[in-house]
């Protein structure tokens, strides 16, 4: 089991997110990343989430021209989000949470 403080700054990885997107995220991966395995993961997670959903997000902008993209788009926007939060729960809780639909980009 990580230690409270591993928890606690791998659950910010993911809230800090909500207020700098690349920037607070990656700061923190790099400067706790060799200090903890748990926190390396979800550093790595978080990575992949973000360039999945970058290219989940584009994507759908591109289908807004055929307007299926006026569905998916909100529907990514959502999905996002509702990951986001519970990926930063279950990393306060210890559990090193694998968010579906996230290519694996990064090992």
């Amino acid at each position: 089991m990580p230690s409270k403080d591993e928890r606690l700054l791998a659950a910010l990885i993911y809230v800090i997110s909500f207020f700098t997107v690349f920037i607070g995220p990656i700061i923190l991966w790099l400067w706790k990343r060799d200090d903890s395995e748990f926190i390396d993961y979800h550093g790595k997670e978080y990575l992949n989430f973000l360039i999945s959903y970058t290219i989940y997000g584009i994507v759908s902008s591109i289908l807004v021209i055929v307007l299926i993209g006026l569905v998916i788009a909100p529907i990514v926007g959502i999905l996002a989000l509702v990951f986001t939060i519970l990926a930063a729960i279950k990393a306060y809780e210890g559990e090193t949470y694998r968010i579906p639909t996230v290519i694996h980009f990064i090992k």
